[in-house]
């Protein structure tokens, strides 16, 4: 089959095959592309969507790049499942074989120690929302009366910005403990910004937004760490996601750009 090669990620040999039915972006299965001692994850592509114009204009295409991500992680999430992969950027592309073969020469000295700190680790994504209106003291209560008064309403005003406030502060201190709890069971951790609910369709305010480095040795304890959370506090909701490639940890090494 011709066309551009769509490189996944870059990891070590390993001898257990993907599953026969997996499909890469375009629908073209994954192989592997071996050299030296690293193995490139790729599939081909068509050059009419994956060449650099109009790979440029298809990333402003919301439903397109949607199916390439999904794509894009199925591999990942397969990989994940029987090695330690070092994922790369979403659209990165090569002319040929050649191509990913001397990008992967290029860089081997820093693919190699990457692979190396994060073999047999997994990251596992933690989140902290604050749901307001689930608080127990807002939930059960009837609905507020019409104020009497002007001076009514400003007391309303003020009870309604307390309750709020005393529940925000209870979530980022619940976030600082589960933050430091959860740092103890891991290796690593990075904070990432808060999610924009807008972007993220999530329901609630983000308080934490955290990633864990996790042998997978220790991911049932690291688990049932976070599971023990999950009802403690009224009001405040946590969220586990994963496990996941270590895409919070790979560092500059998963940056690569397109090379066609």
């Amino acid at each position: 089959m011709t066309g551009l090669r769509y490189v996944y990620a870059v990891c070590r040999p390993f001898g257990t095959p993907l599953q026969a039915q997996l499909a890469g972006v375009a629908g073209d299965p994954p192989r592997l592309l071996t050299h030296h001692g690293l193995v490139a994850v790729v599939s081909h592509v068509p050059e009419a969507d994956f060449a650099e114009e109009p790979l440029r204009a298809h990333l402003e295409d919301l439903d397109w790049l949607t199916a390439v991500a999904r794509a894009h992680q199925g591999v990942i999430d397969a990989l994940t499942t029987v090695t330690t992969p070092l994922p790369l950027r979403l659209g990165t592309v090569f002319r040929d074989d050649s191509g990913v073969r001397t990008m992967m020469e290029a860089r081997e000295e820093g693919f190699l120690r990457t692979l190396e700190r994060l073999d047999g680790r997994i990251e596992w994504g933690v989140k902290v929302f604050v749901e307001a209106e689930r608080a127990p003291d807002t939930a059960a209560a009837p609905p507020p009366r019409r104020p009497a008064s002007g001076r009514d309403y400003l007391r309303q005003r003020r009870l309604q910005t307390k309750s709020h406030d005393d529940l925000w502060q209870r979530a980022e201190a619940f976030s600082t403990r589960l933050h430091e709890t959860l740092s103890g069971c891991a290796e690593d951790s990075r904070l990432h910004a808060p999610q924009n609910p807008t972007l993220s369709g999530a329901s609630g305010r983000n308080v934490l937004n955290a990633a864990y480095l996790v042998p997978r040795s220790e991911s049932e304890k690291f688990v049932e760490t976070v599971e023990r959370t999950r009802d403690g506090e009224p009001g405040i909701r946590v969220e586990l996601t994963g496990p996941w490639a270590a895409y919070s940890f790979a560092g500059e090494e998963s940056a690569t750009g397109e090379g066609t």
